[in-house]
């Protein structure tokens, strides 16, 4: 092996490990309204372990890792690395559950974003998601063909899904990128930052998750509850710290878990780390 080979593949993990960092940043964030988080360690609010997924977010390193070097050799947003991307992704899965599970929606996000960031490293993230998007406009050709929950819901009712947010260049990734300046620019703290820009990808997104679990009338409400939170000021506030709460009681007595920008906030978190 050649030192530019040595020195590719060790970017390649570095990279990787940047979007595992990423996930394992937004699972510390607390608190998370209807998402796994610190406080949650008996699983008895979200159903999912904190400890356990911590421990399974490990497991994407090595396939995330893959998809870095595939993009690299392929070189361009083409058909042939979008397949190549969803084999390794099936893969990545089976080994993520076999430590436990999860991150599956994570998983996609980062893919796609760690994806086009090898191709084009010195990309800043508006470039780096419109690239995701062209990948993500591609048909895995090798995919499963029976539908998904959120395919259905997707279909069902016209919402984006996560299929549709890649295809449109993750514009609620870039939401939440723009919510985080804004609210360090205001002396948020980093984690009433990263709360704030969860809250603003919980706003507007069509979670598809939430459609399954909820319906559109409890979809509507999670939108309305972390508009709520913003409209009083944010985290940082008295007011916003209160609704803040609220919202959190109010999903965890409904059990209703807004996966979908959890996932999103976490290819935020990647691409802010990437320019910071």
């Amino acid at each position: 092996m050649t030192g530019t080979q040595h020195s590719d593949d060790r970017e390649d993990e570095a990279l990787a490990r940047s979007a595992v960092d990423a996930l394992v940043g937004q699972l510390a964030l607390a608190p998370k309204p209807g998402l796994p988080d610190p406080r949650d360690l008996t699983a008895r609010t979200t159903r999912r372990d904190h400890s356990a997924l911590r421990w399974s977010a490990r497991a994407l390193l090595p396939g995330l890792t893959a998809m870095a070097a595939t993009a690299r050799r392929t070189g361009e947003p083409s058909a042939r690395l979008r397949t190549d991307l969803g084999a390794i992704g099936r893969s990545t899965e089976h080994t993520v559950a076999l430590t436990g599970g999860g991150h599956r929606g994570a998983l996609w996000t980062l893919g796609l974003l760690v994806a086009a960031v090898a191709l084009r490293p010195e990309a800043r993230p508006a470039g780096i998601t419109t690239l995701a998007g062209q990948l993500a406009a591609h048909p895995d050709r090798r995919a499963p063909r029976r539908p998904s929950r959120g395919s259905t819901m997707s279909a069902r009712y016209g919402a984006a899904g996560a299929r549709g947010e890649a295809r449109a260049g993750f514009p609620h990734v870039r939401r939440a990128l723009t919510a985080l300046t804004t609210a360090r620019s205001q002396g948020a703290t980093e984690p009433q930052a990263r709360l704030d820009a969860l809250l603003t990808v919980m706003s507007t997104l069509q979670d598809t998750e939430l459609l399954y679990t909820a319906g559109p009338m409890g979809l509507r409400q999670v939108q309305a509850g972390a508009r709520g939170v913003l409209e009083a000021g944010g985290t940082s506030t008295e007011r916003g710290a209160a609704a803040l709460t609220a919202l959190d009681t109010n999903l965890a007595s409904h059990a209703w878990a807004p996966r979908g920008s959890g996932a999103l906030l976490t290819g935020a978190l990647f691409l802010d780390a990437l320019i910071s």
